[in-house]
């Protein structure tokens, strides 16, 4: 199965202490402000909202039977670093930052999760289920914060950062690229239509030639790897897409057309060897894999040679069609096997958050420690979340056993 080698790094945070001393004026609310603590989050990382985020969720909607706004929502300051732009974070005194950030990382955890999963050796039939499954997950989770959440905080996101519209964008196409690309390998192994695998891929290649143009405005100093990520995928799909429609072009006696088609295809496969080369040489975050020395990648490549040829044989023996000069236009609808985000929504609140907990919360107290509510600065730097390098264990091509 292909690997996904490209995986920016998670987000970190500056340890933020939720012991509202003064204004928590009694044990129940002092227990749930000592149930949410950012270092369980990062130890828990895929279980926050399933445990603490049951709680955390007391900070944000409100609980006094009224639509005001949460009386503790803009209580606490909180800092994160984002995925593109170094150790500097970004900061907002506001609790759906917080939860936003929250979420942010575990999508990104889910996309790392199924990349080291689908780089194992020998991947089974329910393992490839639950790497289609996580980055589904991932691209839902993506899509609420943007649609549901991002849209209520009072500072909008700085330009570049994830919390701004392209960068969230590009992160739900790729997500939902990346699940397709499962569907595909599943669809080869199993022989599948030539047709099928043929749409599948060009509406794949589609997806990352959307998400490369979603980041044409960013800053190319943060922005270039990935993007040369998302265009060598793109032109390693494209050429899956001739390759494929030859083949249907090819039992359908248009021997002519089917080597106008390889023939795009090996163009397109040359393209991304290129991109390969490139993505290498590009600085930024990423890893330091070899694309283009992966089986998946050269399998590709053996194959688009063996199928131009044999339609080159059957042309000199029973077709004699002349080649178009003209690439076909692949103009391919997928009817089955596109990959959809998983709807997500917030857990339902703690039983601990209850109006009469919530009105024992004083703000008219003011925090005993000052710190609490001062705000960071700026420039402070944040240590990154420690992540190994992607590296497949053995890439055994698109095999799901």
């Amino acid at each position: 199965m292909t690997h996904w080698f490209h995986r920016n790094p998670l987000k970190a945070t500056a340890p933020v202490s939720f012991n509202l001393y003064g204004v928590a004026s009694s044990p129940a609310a002092s227990k749930i402000c000592n149930s949410v603590s950012i270092i369980i989050f990062m130890s828990l990382l895929t279980d926050f909202l399933c445990l603490n985020g049951l709680i955390f969720i007391g900070f944000i909607v409100s609980l006094d039977g009224t639509t005001q706004e949460n009386k503790l929502r803009f209580i606490q300051n909180f800092k994160w670093t984002d995925t593109l732009q170094g150790n500097t974070p970004s900061s907002q005194q506001d609790a759906v930052f917080e939860l936003v950030s929250m979420g942010f990382n575990i999508a990104i955890w889910h996309t790392k999760f199924a990349s080291r999963l689908a780089g194992k050796e020998n991947i089974t039939e329910d393992e490839a289920k639950d790497v289609h499954k996580s980055l589904k997950i991932a691209a839902g989770i993506f899509k609420y914060l943007k649609e549901i959440q991002i849209p209520r905080l009072i500072t909008p996101a700085e330009k570049g950062r994830d919390l701004e519209l392209r960068v969230i964008d590009t992160y739900i196409v790729q997500s939902q690229a990346e699940a397709q690309e499962v569907t595909i390998a599943r669809a080869i192994e199993l022989k599948h239509n030539a047709g099928l695998i043929a749409a599948l891929a060009f509406e794949t290649a589609n997806f990352y030639q959307k998400a490369d143009h979603t980041l044409n405005t960013l800053d190319p100093d943060y922005s270039s790897k990935w993007r040369k990520y998302l265009q060598l995928k793109q032109h390693f799909y494209m050429a899956y897409a001739h390759c494929y429609h030859g083949q249907t072009l090819l039992a359908s006696d248009k021997c002519g057309e089917a080597i106008r088609s390889l023939q795009e295809a090996e163009k397109c496969y040359s393209r991304a060897e290129v991109l390969c080369k490139e993505y290498r040489q590009t600085k930024g975050p990423g890893s330091t894999a070899k694309p283009s020395e992966q089986l998946f990648f050269r399998k590709l490549g053996g194959l688009i040679k063996n199928t131009l040829e044999k339609c080159q044989r059957e042309n000199g023996f029973i077709y004699f069609h002349k080649v178009p000069a003209e690439a076909p236009v692949l103009e391919l609808k997928a009817s089955y096997g596109l990959a959809e985000p998983i709807t997500f929504d917030l857990p339902s609140l703690s039983d601990q958050c209850t109006p009469e907990v919530y009105a024992t919360f004083d703000l008219t107290r003011g925090l005993k420690d000052d710190q609490a509510k001062a705000k960071p600065k700026q420039e402070e730097e944040i240590k990154p979340v420690k992540e190994p390098d992607l590296k497949p264990q053995k890439d055994t091509g698109c095999v799901i056993s």
